[in-house]
């Protein structure tokens, strides 16, 4: 579960929160830490974004850069975002290492958010090695560390030990503007053509298995009725022409949108009826999925809502990996049935305000830092 805000909390004066390289086309972590530093800003909380610019300048340059920094960072926290490959090229983060013993160095207190916490090699050979060093370098950032903060449910952690309580689950928001409430959505959905979303693709070869799949359960559910498919964000420009040849015939409207700036996914989500989310199945830290939570959507996906925690809470039906008939039977049936996407639609809205929106996000860490303070 989240953490606890009911202790009194002692409010951090200043953090820092410290990111690696920049990812391309679209950086999510760079996203939620300046979605949290405004949440915690509206807290009184002086917060700034860093960033070791190891992968232009080199890492003895960048780490003598940090250095110079971090001297002016006396009393602050520093918050370290942790992905592999933002701190490494091919994957080995030995890096990270070297930034914590530099702040540590300035007598600086220091938290990490594990947005991967554990290995992201695959299965082949060269995959295992590379898995295997990520795991034993997470396990180094944590005991070099005063608090771990993980995007995953610590009971899904099997290595944490369990005697430690410096380690806290704080679910990661979307990279959307709160500005508009979903509740406006009914306001401004089409009445006639109903609209299903599709927010991400995978690369290949994986995008081939799910373009499949989306494109089986849009079949079954049309069934005449007047459906219109829109693909938008990362992946979508690049998959054009399989997307093409994936609904070569099929009786639905195709719209590939591409990339587009957080305001318009989010009105562009809002003003759907439904999102299909197949980029395998539903985790804890699926973001495409909590934008849809956010923007007040019915999502389909594959999976257990056990498993999903929690995005389970929300408005969700999930079915056994890869069964785009089971996918496009539910598909039909919230399509047809107004209420039952109004009551999924209100589980994602609420949803939203107990696990994901950023002035929640933002309260559990300060209560996380604060508890850590307090031990200290």
């Amino acid at each position: 579960m989240p953490v606890s805000t009911s202790k009194a909390i002692i409010y951090p004066e200043r953090l820092v929160l410290l990111l690696g390289k920049r990812d391309t086309p679209t950086d999510g972590v760079q996203d939620y830490c300046e979605y949290l530093a405004q949440a915690l800003q509206r807290r009184g909380i002086q917060t700034e974004i860093a960033r070791v610019e190891w992968h232009s300048d080199g890492w003895l340059p960048a780490l003598r850069k940090l250095r110079a920094q971090s001297s002016g960072w006396v009393g602050a926290w520093v918050v370290l975002q942790y992905t592999a490959l933002s701190w490494s090229r091919h994957g080995f983060p030995l890096g990270t290492l070297a930034v914590l013993q530099n702040l540590r160095r300035d007598r600086l207190r220091c938290a990490a958010v594990f947005h991967e916490s554990r290995r992201q090699g695959t299965a082949q050979r060269a995959g295992q090695v590379r898995g295997a060093f990520q795991d034993w370098i997470i396990r180094q950032i944590y005991n070099g560390i005063e608090l771990a903060i993980f995007a995953d449910p610590l009971n899904t952690i099997d290595w944490l030990p369990t005697s430690d309580n410096r380690a806290v689950f704080i679910p990661i928001g979307a990279n959307l503007p709160e500005s508009r409430s979903p509740i406006d959505a009914a306001n401004i959905k089409q009445t006639e053509t109903q609209t299903v979303a599709i927010y991400c693709l995978s690369d290949p070869p994986n995008l081939y298995n799910e373009l499949s799949d989306i494109s089986k359960a849009v079949r079954i559910a049309a069934n005449g009725r007047k459906l219109r498919v829109v693909f938008l964000g990362r992946g979508t420009p690049e998959a054009q022409r399989q997307i093409t040849q994936a609904f070569d015939g099929a009786p639905a409207e195709i719209s590939n949108l591409g990339l587009r700036n957080a305001n318009e996914v989010r009105d562009i989500l809002i003003s759907s009826d439904v999102m299909l989310c197949v980029r395998g199945k539903m985790f804890p830290r699926r973001g495409s999925a909590i934008a849809g939570i956010v923007c007040g959507l019915p999502i389909l996906g594959y999976g257990t809502t056990a498993e999903a925690f929690p995005i389970g809470e929300a408005g969700i039906r999930l079915v056994p990996y890869r069964d785009s008939e089971a996918l496009g039977r539910n598909l039909a049936q919230v399509l047809d049935d107004a209420h039952l996407r109004a009551q999924l639609s209100a589980a994602s809205r609420a949803a939203h305000q107990r696990f994901f929106s950023w002035d929640v996000i933002a309260d559990q860490m300060v209560q996380a830092l604060s508890d850590s303070h307090r031990q200290a």
